[in-house]
């Protein structure tokens, strides 16, 4: 059969070795879209019929959008990264290492800041999701970095007093709050929505129908 030919012929050379920077860009690509998919599209799917108005074939091209958008700038990323890494690796005299061990920080910064402005740098909804979504990470990471090299105070509860994650989660509430307070419009739309049904609508009732029942009462 010509279909198990080609494939017999195709895991030949993917056991080979040969093409190995060219096939990862390949499955860089491929691993993309899986994960945008798999993030995007459960997300979307609830955060729009929990909170999007719209007819149904609305709401559902809104997640397809999303999930889209998600999976291809991901995709895009991975290999525009992957490939810039390539081009700096081959510049240096370097053979770029598969698992990150020829890479070196200045080509890893370089290349992921390059990729990272040619497709996240708009500024639209999914983008900023997912730049602040690496914010956070990024803040917690350096926090434990800082810990474990002694600038901060360890992150193991068991030795006493507070640690660095006390200190971290005490300045995230109290940051936000204040933002959310004094300059709502700074914060993103869904955390402020969150944020409203939280500390503002639950000052407002009526009577026990909207003060256990419904948030708001149904004709409100």
């Amino acid at each position: 059969m010509v279909a198990s030919a080609l494939i017999r012929a195709f895991n030949q050379l993917l056991a080979s070795g040969k093409y190995q920077e060219l096939l990862a860009l390949l499955k860089g690509i491929r691993n993309g879209i899986t994960y945008g998919v798999k993030i995007r599209f459960p997300h979307a799917l609830v955060m729009t019929f929990l909170f999007r108005e719209g007819t149904l074939k609305e709401k559902i091209k809104i997640i397809l959008k999303a999930t889209f958008q998600h999976a291809r700038n991901l995709a895009c990323f991975t290999f525009s990264y992957k490939f810039i890494i390539t081009v700096l690796a081959k510049l240096n005299n370097q053979k770029a290492s598969v698992h990150g061990g020829q890479k070196k920080p200045w080509q890893v910064i370089v290349a992921a800041s390059i990729a990272g402005y040619m497709v996240f740098g708009e500024n639209n909804p999914i983008n900023t999701q997912i730049n602040m979504y690496l914010l956070s990470r990024i803040i917690f990471g350096l926090c434990r970095l800082g810990s474990e090299r002694g600038y901060l105070p360890s992150s193991d509860p068991d030795e006493g007093g507070r640690n660095w994650f006390s200190l971290f989660a005490a300045s995230v509430w109290g940051i936000v709050l204040y933002l959310f307070e004094y300059h709502r419009h700074t914060l993103q739309g869904s955390l402020q929505s969150s944020m409203t049904y939280l500390y503002d609508d639950s000052d407002i009732w009526h009577n026990i129908v909207d003060f256990l029942i419904y948030n708001r009462l149904p004709d409100a």
